[in-house]
């Protein structure tokens, strides 16, 4: 397994996320991001998670519910990866996968663009 601090991992998913274009970050609403070691053991190779409610979802009836989830997993990804570059690449994807997620489009869509 590749060898990466949690400090470094995290920069690259600060990294990820300041790539986000500002037209979509400013439409962004109520989403928290974060880096956790492991998934659910369900899942031992998830290497990211949404978890809320879509954008596209939301009614009246979304307020005072606490922030969606996205969370990056460390140790899939780190597992997943053989370099220092993939893993950089992995990340991004899984970034851009998740909050694509909190837009409201769904694993299929993903995987017609190329980012599944």
């Amino acid at each position: 397994m590749l060898e990466m601090t949690r400090e470094m991992f995290e920069e690259l998913v600060s990294h990820a996320l300041d790539r986000i274009p500002p037209e979509l970050t400013r439409v962004m609403d109520n989403v928290a991001v974060f880096v956790e070691d492991e998934p659910d053991p369900s899942d031992p190779e998830l290497l990211g998670l949404y978890e809320g409610t879509p954008l596209t979802d939301r009614g009246e009836w979304y307020a005072g519910v606490l922030p969606d989830r996205i969370s990056i997993y460390m140790g899939p990804t780190l597992r997943h990866c053989a370099t220092e570059d993939e893993v950089v690449r992995e990340v991004s994807v899984t970034v851009v996968h998740e909050i694509a997620h909190h837009f409201g489009i769904s694993d299929e869509r993903l995987h017609e663009l190329g980012w599944g």
